[in-house]
């Protein structure tokens, strides 16, 4: 997608929790952008076995980024996992034994 399309059309997840009293009980509310960055340093735990990286675009996207400099927009994480196996060329499989061996010696 293309970086004007990344900021206008994108819209909230429903996985977005911040700002919705039902998820926190009206007390000790999320902004938007903690949870964004959250959810990046989370997603970058598990990507840096494959070799990318995710960082924040303008508070709607997210650039994802390989080791070579080759990057993709995306708009959320659904659409992040197809776009980090195009960058890593390989399966990113949330239960690789080594990924999960990885997680667990961090």
């Amino acid at each position: 997608m293309c970086g004007l399309c990344g900021v206008l059309g994108a819209e909230d997840h429903w996985t977005d929790a911040a700002g919705k009293a039902q998820m926190f009980g009206g007390a000790g509310q999320q902004t938007r952008a903690l949870e964004r960055a959250q959810r990046i340093v989370l997603t970058n735990n598990v990507l840096r076995f494959y070799g990318l990286q995710l960082a924040d675009w303008g508070g709607h996207s997210y650039v994802l980024r390989n080791m070579t400099g080759q990057s993709v927009l995306v708009a959320d994480l659904p659409q992040l996992w197809g776009e980090a196996e195009k960058l890593a060329g390989r399966r990113c499989d949330p239960l690789d034994a080594d990924l999960v061996a990885a997680l667990s010696a961090a």
